[in-house]
């Protein structure tokens, strides 16, 4: 299965914990879209095979763009990769932006799977964030989408932070789980170095993040999900049973991907090549033809390395056979008196040849891969 990530660098407003590739000023979305769709047509040998299994439109916020827009961009697609029957195709909104017209539009336009931010649904939490939504919207949204005529629905909320008391966070939850969507992804709060957040508590205007909270958090959220019987697959991701997000289920399995964007990473199995994260000289290149980007050849170390990184995060593990039939004897005696500690440890468990990751061994699940990785 392959995939095609479309990078789309613009918000309405900063949210201060964000650290992606965006801009709020729009002033160069037009040429920026054009160049957008000139990358597609340059790129169109990237990929092993021409065969698009999941489109994801990412940000930024997506959702700004108008049918005209998002029509010509999934066009320019179909006109250079062949975009199988019931390819996945998904796009990331705001709930300010979703209204039975919007997503009627989004629907005519091809896509057929909605990524919310939602965050929280209590307005102080959204204000603190500088969200650009508000608490009533993030309450009707969800209905909205699913009236309007699209229901496969994945949201996502963020914990760990301060203002998010367990009370709160389990108000959330419960809110997610009465909606109708099948699929949530939760994610602890990282305060990133180049973020509002971060100069924030530098300066002691906000309280640091903390550990022990977060893991509070997360362990409250693995035994509601568990409890309503959902599906915990990844690391930060949920579903009702088999709906899993095909698309970045296919970077977990380290499938063949392809990131048109500023910013946009791809990756066709060999080497892993990113844009640069500037619209202005994105589009200056892109004038002239020329894709702006930087390229990493991996190494059997490095792919190795992703292996055990994006595989332990999930249901699926590692496995011992495949390490040994791909990378050989070396590298799989390279790990096992670690995997042997952490089976005492009881932060992994073996079935067979695959290995997992416990309840406890998902709460330090990057310390065990770290250990794990080739030097």
């Amino acid at each position: 299965m392959q995939g095609l990530y479309i990078h789309i660098p613009f918000c309405r407003k900063a949210c201060h914990y964000c650290d992606f590739h965006f801009s709020t000023s729009l002033k160069l979305k037009d040429q920026l879209l054009a160049a957008l769709k000139n990358e597609i047509l340059l790129r169109k040998n990237y990929l092993p095979t021409p065969a698009l299994d999941t489109i994801y439109f990412g940000g930024g916020t997506p959702s700004l763009l108008s049918f005209g827009e998002l029509k010509d961009i999934l066009d320019t697609v179909a006109s250079v990769f062949e975009v199988q029957n019931g390819a996945e195709i998904t796009l990331e909104a705001n709930p300010d932006d979703i209204s039975a017209e919007k997503v009627t539009e989004l629907k005519r336009a091809g896509v057929n799977r909605l990524s919310i931010g939602i965050q929280s649904f209590f307005e102080e939490d959204l204000a603190w964030m500088n969200r650009a939504h508000n608490a009533g919207q993030a309450a009707r949204c969800i209905d909205i989408a699913l009236q309007s005529g699209i229901d496969n629905i994945t949201a996502d909320l963020i914990y760990g932070f301060p203002l998010l008391t367990d009370e709160k966070w389990e108000k959330n939850i419960q809110t997610m789980l009465e909606s109708g969507i099948n699929h949530l992804s939760a994610y602890s709060l990282t305060v990133e170095p180049r973020t509002a957040l971060a100069a924030r508590i530098k300066k002691g205007a906000d309280r640091p993040v903390e550990n022990e909270h977060a893991a509070r958090q997360f362990v409250m959220l693995m035994d509601v999900m568990e409890q309503a019987r959902w599906e915990h697959y990844e690391i930060s991701n949920f579903c009702k049973p088999g709906n899993y997000a095909r698309h970045n289920t296919n970077y977990w399995k380290n499938q063949p991907y392809i990131g048109i964007g500023p910013s946009a990473h791809s990756y066709n199995g060999k080497a892993r090549q990113w844009s640069v994260a500037n619209n202005a000289g994105y589009i200056a290149a892109l004038e002239k033809n020329t894709v702006p980007y930087e390229i990493e050849e991996l190494t059997s170390g490095n792919t190795f390395n992703e292996y055990i990184l994006t595989g332990l995060r999930t249901k699926w593990g590692i496995n011992t056979d495949f390490i040994n039939e791909k990378w050989g004897a070396d590298f799989l005696n390279s790990i096992q008196d670690d995997l042997r500690t952490f089976t005492r440890q009881g932060l992994i468990t073996t079935e067979g040849t695959t290995i997992t990751l416990t309840r406890n061994g998902k709460l330090v699940a990057d310390y065990i891969s770290s250990e794990l990785m080739a030097v």
